[in-house]
C-alpha cells in the first residue's frame, strides 16, 4: 500500500518536498500527518532512531482513536523500519523519557514484538512441557535433545 499523497508536506500553503525537510521542525507539532512524514523527511542513518522515538513521543501526546492511531503508525513503520537492534535502543529512550508511561499505553506501541515474544515464550515452554513428560517416561536424553531442541543442560536441569 503506498500514499502518493505524502511525498510532499503542504502547511499554510507552503509545499516541501519531504526528503529536503528537517524533520526536527515538526516534533512540536499536533498534527497526525506530520507525525506519519517523519518517517519520510531527511534525516541521517544515525537519527533513525531518535526520529521513531520523537513519533513515539508525538503521537503519544495526540488523543486519536486505535484505528486512526493504527494507520498512522502503520504509514511511519512502512518507511522507517528499524532493526531489532534498532528497535531496543528506541526503547531504552523511552525507559528513560518523562514521556514513558503515556508511550507505553500506545495501543501500537511494541504490540507486535510482544505478540512474538508470548509466541515464543510459548512454544520454549511447550518444549520443556513435552521433555518433562519424555524424562517421566524414561526416554534417552539424547532422543528428548533431537525431538524439542532443547540443550543437554536444560533437560538436566528439568531432570532435577
Amino acid at each position: 500500500m503506498t500514499f502518493p499523497f505524502f511525498h510532499v508536506l503542504t502547511f499554510n500553503f507552503l509545499t516541501l518536498p519531504l526528503k529536503q525537510t528537517n524533520w526536527r521542525d515538526f516534533i512540536k507539532s499536533n498534527n497526525p500527518a506530520a507525525a506519519a512524514l517523519l518517517s519520510k523527511m531527511g534525516y541521517t542513518e544515525k537519527e533513525r532512531t531518535q526520529v521513531k522515538f520523537e513519533f513515539l513521543r508525538m503521537m503519544s501526546k495526540m488523543e486519536l482513536n486505535p484505528a486512526k492511531m493504527r494507520l498512522i503508525y502503520g504509514f511511519f513503520d512502512r518507511y522507517l523500519s528499524l532493526s531489532e537492534k534498532e528497535e531496543e535502543m528506541v526503547m531504552e529512550k523511552v525507559k528513560h523519557s518523562p514521556d514513558m508511561e503515556k508511550i507505553m499505553e500506545l495501543p501500537i506501541s511494541y504490540e507486535e514484538k510482544g505478540k512474538r515474544i508470548g509466541e515464543e515464550i510459548g512454544k520454549e515452554m511447550g518444549k520443556k512441557e513435552v521433555a518433562a513428560s519424555m524424562l517421566r517416561e524414561g526416554s534417552p536424553i539424547d532422543f528428548i535433545i533431537k525431538v524439542t531442541g532443547l540443550s543437554h543442560d536444560e533437560i538436566e536441569a528439568l531432570k532435577r
